[in-house]
């Protein structure tokens, strides 16, 4: 079994930098503790990241993920700051990838897979992130990742009903439902925020029948909306992307 979860207590300052398609997530770390997270428009960064290069002199290494960045030479603008490690496919993770397509894997549900060893080691985890889309991956206590489902998420569900109907409205999200919707704006809201966590429910019970002592992991942008009961073994945690993308930068400064 690969040993990668010891490393000393001070680690360094670290700046994490998740990019989408239009908005830019970057956090800095400390001794793999999170001092300061901050979201903007990609067209912000160079403002954004001089910013937090002089706040934090102490940074020397980045990890960046991302889809956008050859496209707007950030990348090497980081590089003329710190020693930049480029996140993709081919990087050496903490755990024993089992996908059988692992080319195909999105590099989202690796981090958040690295995440789990990171804080959950030893343990049957189901990762939950509810964003463009909903993504369940597994990984278990031997450290070894299965794979997991993906299914529409929330924000494509109303538009989906709206694009492919003649006559079904755009509904804005909401947190609750009445199970019976008495108008057809109700009767969506019913039909896709009720089924989600009716999704989540049944995804989540059919998983610990199968993996004992499951902890269960609730992230994304849509995860507040989407609020499950949570109970012992189920925990929200909005960072668990960024604190997975650190935890390969540690982890591969070991190799």
């Amino acid at each position: 079994m690969l040993l990668y979860f010891r490393f000393l207590k001070k680690t360094g300052m670290n700046l994490v930098i998740d990019a989408g398609n239009t908005s830019v997530k970057t956090a800095v770390f400390q001794n793999n503790r999170l001092i300061e997270k901050q979201i903007f428009t990609k067209e912000k960064f160079s403002v954004e990241f001089e910013k937090t290069r002089k706040k934090y002199p102490e940074i020397r290494n980045s990890i960046v993920s991302s889809v956008t960045f050859d496209e707007l030479n950030m990348i090497s603008e980081v590089k003329k700051a710190f020693q930049v490690m480029e996140f993709n496919n081919s990087t050496p993770v903490p755990f024993e990838n089992k996908y059988a397509s692992p080319e195909t894997l999105g590099k989202d549900r690796i981090a958040l897979v690295a995440s789990a060893v990171n804080s959950f080691a030893k343990k049957n985890v189901l990762i939950i992130d509810a964003g463009t889309c909903i993504t369940y991956d597994l990984k278990t206590s031997e450290e070894k990742y299965l794979g997991g489902a993906i299914s529409p998420g929330l924000s494509m569900r109303f538009k989906s009903l709206h694009k492919f109907t003649a006559n079904l409205p755009l509904v804005t999200p909401k947190p609750e439902a009445d199970l019976i919707g008495d108008t057809t704006e109700n009767s969506i809201l019913s039909g896709i925020i009720n089924g989600i966590k009716m999704e989540l429910k049944g995804t989540i019970e059919s998983y610990s029948s199968q993996f004992e002592d499951l902890t269960v992991i609730f992230t994304g942008g849509d995860s507040q909306i989407l609020s499950i009961p949570l109970k012992n073994s189920i925990f929200a945690n909005s960072n668990f992307l960024l604190e997975g993308l650190n935890f390969i930068l540690e982890f591969n400064k070991t190799q």
